[in-house]
């Protein structure tokens, strides 16, 4: 037998071992693959709007590819921890450490080689269907598979690579032990896990002020308070499965009604150990898990972020001309919006509205606004009637004014934002007693009322006699044409507005929206955002799975031995399955009902965001893993306690 030999066998010979790395690895590489095939296909790659898809598919790659080295960097360290009685004995009888080195590099780039292989043969099967779903996703015809040169080139070569240095990682992780040492290392026992009761208060302490102030955290406060709020709870989570949890197994094992009951003195004897030995391990499901979550929970809420965006663009074209309807470039932007439109055989309405600029003197609050855009009352609710929206706000009277929100996010800042009280250059007083209801101008439109930033709010509507009285230093024509589905207008004005926009803080004359451009944006945006995150989340899933399924394994000897004596003192095999499966349950439902958890107060913390509910979607994705996971214990709980009983007599 030559030495490639040995290291081939001692891998089939563990192929229940490493059946659940190589499942993970090659999967990885599969989804790897199939997004390169997505991102260099030449329909992907050569339109404007579906350019956005592909560099979102290709920040999925990118994360995929540092978890996989995260992945495989972690597995292959606890395999050769679970080796090192054989790396022991192997050295006792003769093996230098160079050889020991050049087995493991063997046995690492056989199992390497191997998913990469199978990952890409894999994908170029998959790669039709995977096309198909794709443009499912995105809402466009079916794309012809299309196998580029640099898909499985930038496969193949990147996790090359990867197996490459994780391989030689780990000379570092065997490092200079002596064979004596390995040999022992396999036959410790487990000492007892000793538990620091302030760390356990301490991590129920972060775990609890983290969701507090996710809770919280307001829509102006959340970019701010994130980072925080993440670094509490991942730091409390590992502090729970690593002290927490074991303080919690302690005292219920002192509770002798509840410890002496049935099973439960079996299944709780070793859970310390367990828990232990697994704790790190338990940590990264969770966060990985807690990650995959929440962002297939947020982009599954797409349905509900195209809701707000047809809110958002009351008009399929908005065009105003800064200075007013005079400028020739004016006249002829319009005439070409309306010629682009009838050639495509759209009916629309038109409307034209002047907008109102005053120098503001001063102002109560903190923000500070040098030019007031205001709009009269009557031409506020002539272009909510065009759009179709129904209002139910009284007529303004003396010196009262409703801010203009420009898109519904502003309904979440509303609550945090100060009104005010404008004393203009002209000396006119105007007061803020409210916000629209609904979005008259779109934004870019209009420039920001607030100077500090602070939301899209657009200015003022104020009574139709005050805005007669007040004399402007500027005034601009806003013109809407409207239609009932806006999202025809795609690619209208493309030569006024390259990806849908120009907005007003622009130094061209003019400001113009094309919903229909805008919408389909980020109509692709979110939906290729859901399809890369659902992606990268069941990646998350399998490897999450891998480490449970390993874990299991590396403890099944052990476990043999212990239920073959519980056997042999007459416990039942129902008895027996019933304990297995309470240990099983704890072990894979405790860090995703965890991770559940995390995930529903980062879901509470993102509403603020948005000003429809997304609690239907997520609760959807919610129930839907925790199902997925159900299904992958009861099939793993199945072989385990097949392999499990093989020895019992």
């Amino acid at each position: 037998m030559t030495f490639r030999q040995f290291a081939y066998r001692n891998v089939t010979r563990s192929k229940r071992k490493y059946a659940a790395y190589f499942v993970s690895s090659a999967f990885s590489v599969m989804i790897f693959f199939l997004c390169a095939l997505f991102i260099f296909h030449p329909v992907i790659s050569g339109a404007l709007i579906l350019d956005t898809a592909a560099k979102t598919m290709m920040m999925a790659e990118g994360i995929i590819y540092v978890f996989c080295s995260l992945f495989v960097l972690v597995s292959v360290g606890s395999f050769l921890q679970s080796r090192k009685l054989e790396f022991g004995i192997l050295l006792m009888h003769g093996m230098t450490k160079q050889q020991l080195n050049k087995m493991v590099f063997l046995e690492n780039m056989l199992i390497g080689g191997s998913a990469i292989f199978t990952g890409t043969l894999l994908g170029m099967l998959l790669g039709k269907l995977f096309l198909m779903i794709g443009s499912a996703f995105l809402g466009i015809p079916p794309l012809d598979f299309h196998l580029s040169w640099q898909a499985p080139v930038l496969t193949i070569i990147s996790f090359v690579l990867l197996f490459v240095l994780i391989s030689l990682c780990t000379f570092f992780f065997i490092g200079n032990e002596s064979p004596r040492g390995m040999f022992q290392g396999g036959r410790r026992g487990d000492a007892e896990p000793h538990v620091h009761r302030w760390q356990a208060l301490l991590a129920a302490l972060l775990l609890l002020g983290g969701y507090v102030l996710a809770v919280l955290t307001t829509a102006t406060t959340v970019e701010v308070m994130m980072f925080p709020v993440v670094a509490i709870t991942v730091v409390g989570t590992y502090l729970f499965y690593t002290q927490l949890s074991l303080y919690v197994v302690e005292q219920l094992r002192r509770i002798r009604r509840f410890y002496w009951q049935r099973m439960r003195i079996i299944t709780f004897s070793g859970l310390s150990y367990r828990w232990k030995d697994n704790g790190r391990m338990f940590f990264m499901v969770t966060i990985v898990s807690a990650v995959s979550f929440t962002s297939v929970g947020v982009f599954a809420s797409i349905h509900t972020l195209s809701r707000e965006l047809k809110l958002d663009y009351p008009a399929a074209v908005g065009y105003v001309a800064k200075g007013g309807a005079a400028s020739s470039t004016a006249v002829q932007d319009l005439e070409g919006i309306e010629s682009e439109l009838k050639q495509l055989g759209l009916a629309y309405d038109t409307l034209s509205i002047p907008v109102k600029y005053a120098d503001v003197a001063s102002q109560s609050g903190p923000d500070h606004t040098e030019r007031l855009p205001l709009m009269a009352y009557s031409d506020y609710r002539l272009a909510l009637q065009y759009a179709g929206f129904d209002s139910s706000e009284p007529p303004l009277e003396g010196h009262d004014g409703l801010v203009m929100i420009g898109s519904q996010r502003d309904r979440s800042l509303i609550s945090e934002r100060v009104k005010a009280t404008y004393t203009l250059e002209q000396g006119t007083d105007i007061r803020e007693i409210g916000y629209t209801q609904h979005v008259p101008v779109a934004e870019y439109l209009l420039p920001e009322l607030d100077g500090r930033g602070g939301g899209d709010f657009s200015g003022l509507v104020v009574s139709d006699s005050l805005y007669n009285s007040i004399a402007p230093v500027q005034q601009d024509i806003y013109y809407g044409f409207y239609m009932e589905d806006f999202p025809q207008t795609v690619g209208i004005a493309s030569s006024l507005a390259d990806g849908g926009k120009v907005a007003y803080e622009h130094k061209a004359n003019y400001a113009v929206v094309v919903s229909g451009t805008l919408f389909e944006i980020q109509r692709t945006l979110y939906s290729t955002m859901l399809f890369a995150s659902l992606l990268v989340g069941t990646v998350f899933f399998i490897a999450a799975g891998s480490f449970l399924y390993f874990r299991l394994y590396m403890d099944l000897e052990h476990d043999r031995f212990q239920y073959s004596a519980l056997s042999k003192m007459g416990f039942t095999d129902q008895e027996l399955d019933r304990s297995v499966t309470q240990q099983l349950a704890l072990m894979f439902f405790i860090p995703v009902l965890l991770a559940i958890l995390h995930s529903v107060f980062a879901f509470i913390a993102l509403q603020r965001l948005f000003y429809l509910s997304i609690a239907a979607e997520t609760g959807a994705v919610l129930a839907g893993y925790l199902a997925a996971q159900g299904i992958y214990f009861f099939f793993i709980r199945s072989r385990y306690l097949r392999n499990l009983k093989k020895n019992l007599l």
